[in-house]
């Protein structure tokens, strides 16, 4: 089973490659920073030494390095689980933040999946099989303080996630978009989770595979998950 992993050198994305690897499927990981990914590949192979993993470095805030690395994939076969994982969180208010905030945040976390997911949809189609994971935000589905561009940029990837759905539910493919809450991740360096506050990366990841491994006739469109005592 190939199993291909944006942003996945670290947080969510390296989470779900590490369930995935216990699974034994192939991953096809890429993130934008060579050591960060590499040391992340080394961590895996040395838990599971069974599992093969290869790995692709690329910005895929560049359109032509998304398409790369679309085609570096498809050398593997049509892919099985696609994880548009990819993206980035810079706060700020619509009426003041940086200006080129809102382009760079569409790029990343929107673009990028929109790119990948029609640069692999043909070969999935064709194979008439597949599973798609968006990764949303809480921040797809209300606005909230600092949100900025990038509550826009995940309520495009929602929408994104529902028309696809719509589409590709007679093709045999899945699509499941995901709304994590607070998630103990580079977001959030400097916060004392000691408590418990806020979720891992680890229940995401969990969620994802589970849901993965459903009867072809069972689909989760949607996964809104938040910690237990709300979000902050």
């Amino acid at each position: 089973m190939n199993v291909i992993i944006t942003g996945a050198s670290r947080g969510i994305g390296y989470a779900i490659a590490q369930h995935f690897a216990k699974e034994g499927c192939r991953l096809l990981l890429c993130a934008s920073n060579q050591v960060n990914l590499e040391l992340a590949v080394n961590a895996i192979h040395k838990a599971y030494p069974k599992t093969e993993v290869l790995y692709y470095v690329a910005n895929l805030s560049e359109v032509s390095e998304v398409k790369a690395f679309g085609a570096w994939c498809l050398q593997y076969g049509a892919p099985d689980i696609l994880v548009n994982n990819a993206g980035k969180f810079e706060p700020g208010n619509c009426m003041d933040e940086a200006e080129g905030q809102m382009d760079a945040m569409m790029r990343i976390n929107f673009y990028s999946a929109y790119h990948l997911t029609r640069a692999l949809l043909p070969s999935m189609i064709q194979a008439g099989r597949g599973h798609i994971f968006n990764m949303c935000s809480i921040a797809s589905l209300h606005a909230y303080p600092g949100g900025g561009s990038y509550s826009i940029s995940k309520h495009a990837l929602h929408g994104f996630s529902l028309n696809l759905r719509h589409e590709l539910k007679t093709k045999g493919i899945k699509v499941t978009a995901v709304y994590p809450g607070a998630v103990f991740t580079d977001s959030w360096v400097g916060f004392d989770n000691s408590t418990g506050r806020i979720m891992e990366a680890e229940d995401i990841a969990a969620l994802v595979v589970a849901t993965s491994q459903l009867s072809p006739q069972a689909t989760v469109e949607q996964l809104v998950v938040r910690p237990q005592l709300g979000d902050l």
